[in-house]
């Protein structure tokens, strides 16, 4: 698992980018975090595969702590895997940039087929949700975007097509 850098950054913000995405693939790292802020992450057993500036790639096993009685994947735990390849994206653009705050203020799912694999969550939206995050910074207004991720098992099918709409806004 390797991270990787887009020449997108700015250089303000670039370091603090770095140390994030450094913090988001160290497995270790990872756990505390969400030990601390995303609990029900650390008991589904979701792993953040990869992550750079743009594209943040999110798994979560087919396990019994994952399962629903009819033997695929709970929705809330796909859902889970599903915000965070979105929230990863988000709080990088937020590295290094004050006091802004998230929230997600929309949520759809498509459910496609039974997960009865890994599934993997990409989100390639980094540049739309930077794009935002940078609008709420300069006008001071809130500002919404609304962003894909789909999740895919391990024969490489579409499982879930999850959007959803998050808003900045930086706080005073």
């Amino acid at each position: 698992m390797t991270a990787n850098t887009s020449a997108t950054t700015t250089a303000s913000t670039a370091p603090e980018m770095q140390k994030l995405i450094r913090d988001f693939t160290a497995p270790w790292k990872m756990r505390l975090f969400f030990l601390k802020r995303l609990p029900s992450c650390l008991f589904w057993g979701v792993r953040v595969e990869s992550c750079d500036t743009d594209t943040c790639v999110v798994s979560i096993p087919y396990r019994w702590t994952t399962q629903n009685p009819f033997r695929s994947a709970y929705f809330a735990a796909l859902s889970g895997a599903a915000e965070l390849s979105t929230g990863t994206l988000a709080l990088l653009a937020l590295a290094g940039k004050g006091k802004v705050s998230m929230l997600i203020t929309g949520f759809e799912a498509r459910f496609i087929k039974k997960a009865d694999t890994r599934t993997y969550f990409t989100c390639s939206a980094g540049a739309e949700i930077r794009a935002a995050v940078d609008t709420a910074i300069a006008t001071g207004a809130g500002q919404e975007v609304t962003v894909r991720t789909t999740g895919r098992n391990t024969r490489r099918e579409a499982v879930c097509e999850v959007q959803l709409t998050w808003s900045f806004k930086q706080k005073r």
